[in-house]
């Protein structure tokens, strides 16, 4: 499977030290600067503490500056996760349940709250390179928030700046592994796609 090779790639970053060769800082930031908006295709592979796999999903990104994002699974189940620039909504159409956070609270356990944010994202990242393997530049983001979802985040750019896989391990020693696909840069998106109403008879819960 696809995954395969890329999983225990980005699986042995985990243990490299870092080292201040590449430029993936620098490409994120021209990323956050210059990509007011973006359409992608995703590929999420969960993986538990051993790198086992816990589940497979795909889906579709997009997202708007600042801090508009809508977040779809299109399998194996559908589910949805909507920022409209103050709060963020996750919605689990099995469940038929809704749980809203606000994005301050959401943003260091969501990777498509931290894509979509600002040009200022020290504030809520420390950036740190990694280095080049291959032709992915590597940078590692560890959230300011000790109550952040996740310990560590990296991502892996291009030679020519194009956003390519994200790895996010959580506080249980899980890894989530994103493989990027189809990125489109600054398409027009109907505002629309960024508000969420909650559908009659779901569960709604808020923090």
């Amino acid at each position: 499977m696809a995954y395969t090779r890329l999983t225990l790639f980005t699986l042995l970053l985990w243990l490299l030290p870092a080292v201040a060769q590449g430029s993936a800082i620098e490409s994120l930031k021209t990323f956050i600067r210059e990509a007011q908006t973006v359409r992608a295709n995703f590929s999420q592979t969960l993986l538990d503490k051993d790198a086992r796999t816990i589940q497979e999903s795909s889906g579709t990104m997009l997202f708007e500056r600042p801090d508009k994002f809508r977040w779809t699974y299109e399998k194996p189940y559908e589910q949805l996760i909507v920022g409209d620039g103050t709060k963020v909504w996750f919605y689990d159409q099995d469940l038929e349940q809704v749980t809203v956070r606000p994005l301050d609270l959401a943003i260091g356990s969501s990777p498509a709250a931290l894509l979509a944010g600002d040009v200022n994202i020290e504030a809520n990242f420390k950036l740190v390179e990694i280095g080049r393997n291959d032709h992915i530049e590597w940078l590692e983001a560890t959230p300011t928030n000790n109550e952040s979802a996740f310990e560590k985040i990296q991502l892996g750019f291009s030679l020519d700046g194009t956003l390519e896989i994200m790895t996010l391990r959580d506080n249980f020693g899980q890894t989530t592994l994103l493989v990027f696909s189809n990125l489109d840069k600054n398409p027009k998106l109907p505002a629309d796609l960024f508000i969420f109403t909650p559908p009659d008879g779901a569960d709604v819960i808020s923090d």
